[in-house]
């Protein structure tokens, strides 16, 4: 029986079913050289690189927006609470 490769590329994205080590997993989302995407430590695609200052501006970005619409659902059931019944007139 042929071995399946653990990591490797397939139609250009890279994928890793290694078991990841500490220093595998801190090297993979810490690399001060890349860019703002790097390799995924396990399993497939990528992830941000934290060493690089653009990946806390989208995480900054997305805990916003993820807070704003958290906060969006609280405001809309309290405002229900306080709105007065509607008449509807059907001819």
């Amino acid at each position: 029986m042929v071995d399946k490769p653990q990591s490797g590329e397939l139609f250009g994205v890279p994928y890793n079913f290694e078991r990841p080590s500490l220093k595998r997993l801190v090297s993979s989302y810490w690399q001060p050289g890349d860019g703002l995407l790097v390799e995924k430590p396990f399993g497939i695609g990528y992830t941000l690189n934290l060493a690089n200052w653009r990946a806390w501006v989208v995480l900054a970005v997305a805990g916003a927006l993820l807070y704003q619409e958290r906060r969006g659902e609280t405001d809309e059931f309290e405002d229900e609470s306080e709105d007065e019944p509607v008449e509807v007139v059907v001819d």
